[in-house]
């Protein structure tokens, strides 16, 4: 350890990782890494090959002392680092389209981080990143683990139960909001505060300010909001924004207009537009940018990937945590009393102080009174999935759907969840 600096990045090879190469170059100054290493799985090593090469022109341009290694051998990535970050997929892309397209079947939302394909995502991840944090307990017990890898706040929940490792989530969604103001109001981002409540892909912001003038009241008259290019670019309904008095997430969209979601989903089915594809299609002309060798900087292009900012958030976590900084950041952490409807060791999305020690969760002003039902809801059906992910209990799975707001029969459910975990077979042993 010492003055060394490791970050080693599992699920090195994604498209994301030029993003984060550029992250760690910008904030050298104060996050002085010394050595990168990427990681992945052999199915992942034309992508890390990619990637790596780009990386290595991205830090040889920079003239910086960083080191950036590529490997399939996870434990030794893992060996000594300081910080690891999690940005995998486990089934691939290939898998991401089962979680979108087999609700569809049974008249439900298709989407890889909420209701039934959310589910199936996090059976499918939970047990590597546990798996992850043995090897992480056993090589680097006092690293931090900054994981990305969706449904986030489920699986940083299933971390902090099963594991002894340090673990905060991330997602890219808050930094979009603060981005969506600062272009709003052409002011820089830190003279802007956003008070957000709820769960990872389940929030509101329901207190903005600007230069310390309150903005959420002429906010909620703008009906476009924040969104981001995975999710349908629906209006929201005006009246709901003013009596909810907080602006939701995109995520939200899913909930609050499902019959506009769900048809539209169908319609793009049928015509074999899942996101999936257009993200399979995205990665390749992502990938073949990559590949000029004349590339050493991250390409515009990254930015029409639905995760454009993830890694400035993951940069600027890891700088804030070697710093003992104390700014706040939206974070997925334990709840702790925040929420005081929720159990203490729920993952919740909200801002918190970041310190050496970690993050503290920040009490909130308020959480509209309307909303904490369906928190308490979507918490039951993640903590649900928790355990069947871990136990791999069939019956478990049922009752986790069976509790989503999403899903209006148990009997579809049923018959959902035989085709998703036979489809999923190769990745959910547990069950089989």
């Amino acid at each position: 350890m010492g003055d060394r600096l490791k970050v080693a990045v599992i699920g090195g090879g994604s498209s994301y990782t030029p993003e984060l190469i550029e992250g760690f170059i910008n904030n050298y100054a104060t996050f002085p890494v010394t050595e990168i290493v990427l990681v992945d799985i052999p199915e992942g090593l034309r992508k890390l090959s990619i990637v790596g090469e780009l990386a290595l022109r991205m830090v040889a341009k920079s003239g910086l002392p960083i080191e950036v290694k590529l490997t399939l051998d996870r434990r030794s990535a893992l060996e000594g680092a300081d910080y690891v970050s999690t940005q995998m997929r486990v089934g691939l892309l290939e898998a991401r389209g089962w979680d979108e397209s087999i609700p569809l079947k049974y008249g439900m939302i298709g989407q890889e981080t909420t209701g039934p394909g959310g589910m199936m995502k996090g059976l499918r991840t939970i047990p590597v990143l546990l798996d992850i944090c043995r090897d992480m307990e056993e090589l680097c017990p006092e690293a931090w683990l900054l994981n990305f890898t969706n449904p986030a706040g489920m699986v940083t929940e299933a971390i902090h139960k099963h594991s002894n490792i340090r673990s905060i989530g991330l997602c890219n969604s808050p930094i979009a909001a603060y981005k969506w103001l600062s272009s709003l109001y052409s002011v820089p981002i830190d003279r802007i505060h956003c008070e957000f409540v709820g769960l990872n892909h389940l929030h509101w912001i329901n207190h903005i300010t600007v230069d310390g003038e309150p903005k959420l009241p002429e906010l909620l008259g703008n009906r476009d909001g924040y969104s981001a290019k995975n999710v349908p670019q629906y209006d929201w309904n005006s009246s709901l924004l003013h009596a909810l008095g907080a602006i939701p997430s995109y995520y939200l969209k899913y909930f609050y207009l499902h019959r506009e979601i769900l048809a539209e989903q169908q319609a793009a089915a049928l015509k074999g537009e899942t996101r999936a594809e257009t993200v399979k299609r995205l990665e390749n002309e992502l990938f073949e940018i990559y590949s000029n060798p004349e590339l050493s900087e991250k390409p515009k292009q990254l930015e029409q990937r639905g995760g454009a900012y993830y890694s400035e958030a993951a940069v600027r976590l890891m700088n804030s945590l070697h710093n003992d900084s104390g700014d706040i950041q939206t974070l997925n952490v334990p709840n702790q009393g925040i929420l005081d409807f929720l159990p203490d060791d729920a993952c919740i999305e909200v801002n918190c102080r970041v310190t050496k020690q970690g993050p503290i969760p920040q009490p909130v002003t308020a959480v509209p009174s309307s909303v904490k039902g369906l928190i308490h809801a979507v918490k039951t059906y993640e903590q649900l999935t928790i355990e069947a992910a871990i136990t791999g209990d069939k019956e478990v799975a049922l009752l986790a759907l069976a509790h989503h707001p999403l899903v209006p029969s148990a009997n579809d459910a049923e018959r959902m969840l035989d085709e998703m975990l036979e489809k999923n077979k190769a990745y959910l042993s547990l069950f089989f």
